[in-house]
């Protein structure tokens, strides 16, 4: 009986396992979708405050040198997934939106590695907001 019980809740425990679905990897798709604009080690472009020809701005850095963390968690999901428009309407940015691409799962999943990475000041800020 003691065999057939623990059989029984080991099937239990990997059929609940099976049906839930991964955690995206948020490193691997800052990686993968964010990188090359704003640096694998969140750094962004040189120069990120100086306007380019195009009259745009470069990418901005993700680390606490940058301005992501002025941010609240849904204007950078509306951001990441809708485009900086978004919230700044008529913003012009060599930004794409990902919606369609990345979803909403897979962009808190990118914020959150970009969040883990910040000092607590930065990260106590943002929670903030």
């Amino acid at each position: 009986m003691n065999l057939l019980l623990a059989l029984t809740v080991t099937i239990f425990v990997a059929s609940t396992a099976l049906a839930q679905p991964a955690q995206p990897d948020g490193q691997a798709l800052y990686l993968e979708y964010c990188a090359s604009c704003h640096g694998a080690n969140l750094e962004g472009q040189p120069n990120w405050m100086e306007r380019l020809p195009s009259g745009r701005l470069p990418a901005p850095p993700h680390d606490e040198r940058g301005h992501t963390w002025h941010h609240s968690d849904e204007q950078l999901l509306r951001i990441v997934r809708d485009g900086l428009a978004a919230i700044a309407p008529g913003y012009q940015t060599d930004m794409p939106a990902f919606r369609g691409t990345l979803s909403d799962q897979e962009i808190v999943a990118i914020l959150d590695y970009i969040k883990q990475t910040w000092p607590d000041r930065e990260r106590e800020v943002q929670r903030s907001r």
